[in-house]
């Protein structure tokens, strides 16, 4: 049984699905691309049995083949080869024998029967987004996710789907964003809440641009198709907190700031800051802005301050500088705006104008001060 492939269009296949695949599997057979050959169409899957990952391409063949391919091995000789048309031979020891016009090299792939079927996916719903809104609610969510197992509900993001808008939902219990896409149109509702690794490969695997991507959802997985990219993924069976019930909603102390001014500072003052609690001290009169830090046990401390726009009660109040820093890198607006409340309640910190059809926000916990 053979076929013919271009080696450099494979080789930008297997990549894009070499992220599924683990070091030290269960199931050795996971540390293969599965490639499924029929009708002269090649799918490539591989997996982690709670993420599959598939890419299709073209080849020359009228046989229908399904075998276990190594995964290390094969991309490292493809990278070597060059773009050339390579011959894939396999028999019925699943032994397989790649050639070029120049060489041959001999690999052992292991039985097809080894390897996970896909789940099925029985949709009970169905919409379409551009890769960009999808890849975009993402990236502006996923570095809030945790990373305990035993709060597993918050170690992914929590898509709330609803007629015409979709919110990302990211939560550690010392931060929280959310980010809303207000003019999309999915035309049901229902929520759920994917891992961390199954978004960053999604992340890796589609493009940054308005290709439309379909998006299936079913009772415990959810798929995502773009072009010949597909991912499967478990839907984490979990149950999201409640996290509208911990956005305060009379923040009546409310800081207007360049944004980057206010994090690059912040950035500095971290630097002289308790290496284990990251604590800074943000204090707040009139139109002055202090921020400020200090560890005792190395006698370090940094003092700033910066012309502001604040309307509200004079304020001191702790932040963790490095959830801080995270969420101001994470905003793209020029001006923000912090909206506060007492030095125990958390903080909003918001664009002061948000683009067309976005409403970003994020909440950051404070930190009970000392006294100097």
């Amino acid at each position: 049984m053979k076929f013919i492939v271009p080696s450099t269009p494979l080789l930008q296949k297997l990549q894009a699905v070499n992220g599924a695949i683990l070091s030290k599997p269960v199931i050795p057979a996971l540390e293969n691309f599965y490639f499924d050959l029929a009708d002269g169409k090649l799918t490539i899957t591989t997996s982690d049995l709670e993420t599959f990952l598939q890419e299709s391409l073209e080849v020359e063949s009228k046989e229908n083949i399904q075998i276990c391919v190594p995964s290390k091995s094969t991309t490292d000789i493809l990278r070597a080869l060059g773009e050339q048309p390579l011959t894939f031979t396999i028999d019925p020891n699943n032994s397989i024998e790649l050639s070029t016009s120049s060489g041959r090299y001999k690999l052992a792939g292991e039985s097809a029967d080894e390897f996970p079927n896909s789940p099925q996916i029985n949709a009970i719903n169905t919409f379409v987004v551009p890769a960009n809104v999808l890849l975009r609610g993402i990236n502006k969510t996923i570095f809030a996710t945790g990373n305990d197992d035993l709060r597993l509900a918050l170690t992914g993001v929590f898509f709330e789907i609803f007629e015409n808008s979709i919110n990302f939902v990211a939560t550690d219990a010392n931060r929280l964003v959310r980010y809303s896409k207000t003019d999309i149109q999915p035309g049901f509702e229902t929520s759920f809440i994917l891992p961390k690794k199954s978004l960053n490969l999604l992340k890796s695997g589609l493009p940054n641009d308005l290709t439309p991507v379909t998006i299936d959802v079913s009772e415990s997985n959810i798929r995502f198709t773009c072009g010949s990219f597909v991912l499967i993924s478990r839907i984490l069976d979990e149950k999201f907190p409640d996290y509208k019930m911990v956005i305060p909603q009379d923040n009546n102390n409310v800081l207007f700031i360049p944004r980057a001014e206010f994090l690059n500072s912040v950035k500095r003052i971290a630097i002289f800051s308790n290496q284990h609690t990251h604590q800074i001290r943000v204090k707040i009169a009139g139109s002055e802005l202090n921020i400020m830090s200090e560890d005792i046990e190395k006698a370090s401390e940094a003092h700033e301050k910066l012309v502001c726009d604040y309307e509200g009660e004079d304020l001191e109040i702790g932040f963790n500088s490095k959830y801080l820093v995270e969420l101001l890198s994470n905003i793209e607006a020029s001006e923000i705006a912090i909206r506060l409340s007492t030095p125990s309640r958390a903080g909003l910190v918001l664009p002061k104008e948000n683009e067309d059809g976005e409403d970003v926000l994020m909440l950051i916990m404070p930190m009970m001060l000392n006294n100097y």
